[in-house]
């Protein structure tokens, strides 16, 4: 698998693009969103980290989401969110598919 580098920008590919679904490939090293950012987007977005490690925040959850190698989570449409970290030390590899709810 080709995995481009991601320093110092964060890399994300379109894998698939459909009227209802769109599948990309997203390799970040050490990369968050902006500090008060957050996205509030119009579809479902469902994750998993391939390699790697990141942390995401919910606005409406207090705390951070750990997410490793393996772990999934579900965004539903409208809920704001936000990634606070990504190791820098590798790349962390995410696969995201966006769908109409």
């Amino acid at each position: 698998m080709n995995i481009p580098d991601a320093k110092p920008h964060e890399v994300i590919e379109t894998l698939l693009h459909q009227k209802h679904l769109r599948i990309e490939r997203i390799i970040s090293a050490g990369q968050s969103t902006a500090e008060g950012q957050w996205y509030d987007q119009q579809q479902d977005e469902w994750i998993i980290v391939l390699q790697g490690q990141a942390r995401l925040q919910l606005e409406q959850m207090d705390k951070e989401i750990t997410l490793n190698s393996g772990d999934y989570l579900l965004i539903p449409a409208h809920c704001r969110h936000r990634v606070s970290w990504t190791d820098p030390e590798q790349n962390t590899l995410w696969l995201a598919l966006f769908f109409t709810p």
